[in-house]
């Protein structure tokens, strides 16, 4: 696969009650982070610390603007039920994201000079997926 410009990814939640997903409109970020638990064994002699691995974690962080139209990801914060969601590199691309549920969080920021802002971030509620 080539080298690709973020500028044509995308965000798809389970935003509304039948929870279907769509694109979460006007972000401008997204991104994951795939982490190990790392657990120490160090034993005596040992001439370093030593680890095992623990569970994979699976977070992210969104951030866009502010959409006056939608109540956008405010709901999905507040109301404490996993969402689906699908993380496109690029849409140009349907073959290539990563897949699960998720718990988002929401943050509003207001400048008098600039726009007004969104970010949060989310947290695997099931196993999270790459497909191709």
């Amino acid at each position: 696969m080539a080298k690709i410009a973020g500028r044509n990814g995308a965000l798809y939640m389970g935003l509304g009650s039948a929870g279907t997903a769509e694109p979460v409109a006007y972000l401008n970020e997204w991104g994951v982070q795939f982490n190990t638990d790392k657990i120490e064994v160090t034993t005596f002699q040992d001439v370093t610390k030593t680890y095992v691995a623990g569970l994979p974690d699976f977070q992210g962080t969104y951030s866009g603007f502010y959409d006056t139209a939608t109540a956008q990801m405010y709901t999905a914060s507040t109301d404490g039920v996993a969402r689906k969601f699908y993380l496109y590199p690029t849409n140009a691309i349907t073959t290539t994201y990563w897949f699960g549920t998720a718990f988002f969080d929401f943050s509003i920021d207001t400048k008098v000079d600039g726009a007004v802002e969104i970010s949060g971030g989310f947290a695997a509620a099931t196993a999270s997926a790459k497909v191709g």
